[in-house]
């Protein structure tokens, strides 16, 4: 019964990281018309694969403040929660350049 009660336990904890892992990924989706699929932007766009986590959130956060310039990220910056921009800092850093 032990067994049973402890399999249980971990497919539901595992269900819950794929809930929040298909949650990352779509947002990240959203960022692919202008940094490439999977981070790795065409010439012109700065790539975000392999990006360190605390560089990525420092400059979408700046972007969310104002604090960096921008045509369009301010904007679209402003639309994620702090946790959020956490968790696609975390996503694209940890993507293959």
């Amino acid at each position: 019964m032990t067994k049973l009660l402890a399999s249980l336990c971990l497919a539901l904890i595992s269900t819950w990281a794929s809930a929040d892992d298909l949650q990352v990924r779509g947002m990240a989706s959203s960022c692919s018309a202008c940094h490439g699929s999977l981070g790795i932007a065409q010439p012109g766009m700065d790539s975000l694969a392999g990006v360190p986590k605390e560089e990525l959130t420092k400059k979408l956060v700046d972007f969310k403040s104002g604090a960096k310039p921008a045509t369009l990220m301010h904007q679209l910056s402003k639309g994620y929660s702090d946790a959020q921009i956490e968790q696609l800092a975390s996503y694209f850093s940890a993507l293959k350049k």
